[in-house]
């Protein structure tokens, strides 16, 4: 009988988490791996992947902050008997042009349809969850979220939606084969509207300020994060500002059969929870 495990990169971030407990529920073997996991997995730490992929039949891919590694990890997938690779990449990456934002992801992207697997790409819009499980999440429970966004909207897409689209992609072999799927939510908000629905639902003053690219690099920096990550988020806005992402797509509903979750049940969901109470 044939191994049906799915390794699940990242199992413990965002999405991995919640694509492995739909797998699971569904009753498919999971092999979770992360850098402090059973299954330890670390993209800088290639001696730990071969265990890793030892009998696995399909991979949920969330590649590195870095270019590269996805290509070798890719032929170690395919020595190993992996069968299928479920990408998870970043909305209209074709469309990014010049920028040098995404070049992760668009390495990664190379590595797995360049592959002689069976492959699917799920593009993602910018997640709700940004919002209270992320960086935005300490500027809106302070009052202020301020960005280097202006009147461009953003199709917002809730993180559940992509697990329900990974563990429906994973479930059904063949079926999505050399598929590149863009997910976004049902409409684009600005960032102001965005913040204007979580505080009226949150019950919350929490204001939105624009600022330039490189007043968010410093704010970044002064947050912890170092000069060349900072300034890799701040070129994400840019390249946002351009507008080529800003629409909406079909491709949720064309996999799942059915609409993708609004920003409006997002917020009610989480503020029900307290994420942005003081």
């Amino acid at each position: 009988m044939s191994n049906d495990t799915t390794l699940v990169l990242g199992a413990t971030g965002k999405s991995g988490r919640r694509v492995a407990a739909r797998l699971r529920l569904r009753g498919t073997p999971v092999r979770a791996a992360s850098r402090s996991g059973r299954t330890p997995f670390d993209w800088s730490d290639p001696a730990g992947w071969d265990p890793a992929l030892q009998g696995v039949a399909a991979v949920y891919v969330v590649p590195p902050a870095v270019p590269g590694p996805v290509h070798e990890f890719v032929r170690r997938a395919e020595a190993a008997g992996v069968r299928r690779l479920v990408l998870l990449s970043g909305r209209g990456a074709d469309t990014w042009g010049d920028t040098t934002f995404g070049l992760d992801m668009r390495s990664a992207e190379d590595a797995v349809r360049g592959s002689a697997l069976e492959w699917t790409v799920l593009r993602a819009s910018n997640f709700a969850q940004n919002f209270d499980e992320d960086l935005f999440h300490a500027p809106l429970r302070a009052g202020e979220l301020a960005l280097p966004a202006g009147a461009v909207p953003e199709p917002f897409i809730d993180l559940e939606d992509v697990a329900d689209v990974a563990d429906a992609v994973l479930a059904e072999p063949g079926r999505h084969e050399g598929q590149v799927y863009e997910l976004t939510g049902p409409r684009a908000l600005t960032f102001a509207e965005a913040v204007d629905l979580i505080s009226r639902a949150s019950g919350q003053p929490i204001t939105y300020k624009q600022i330039s690219p490189a007043e968010y690099t410093e704010v970044l920096v002064d947050q912890g994060l170092n000069e060349d990550d900072a300034h890799h988020v701040a070129e994400m806005f840019v390249m946002m500002e351009r507008g080529v992402i800003a629409g909406t797509t079909d491709d949720v509903a064309a996999v799942l059969g059915r609409p993708p979750r609004t920003f409006e049940e997002y917020v009610v969901r989480v503020a029900a929870a307290g994420a942005w109470q003081r």
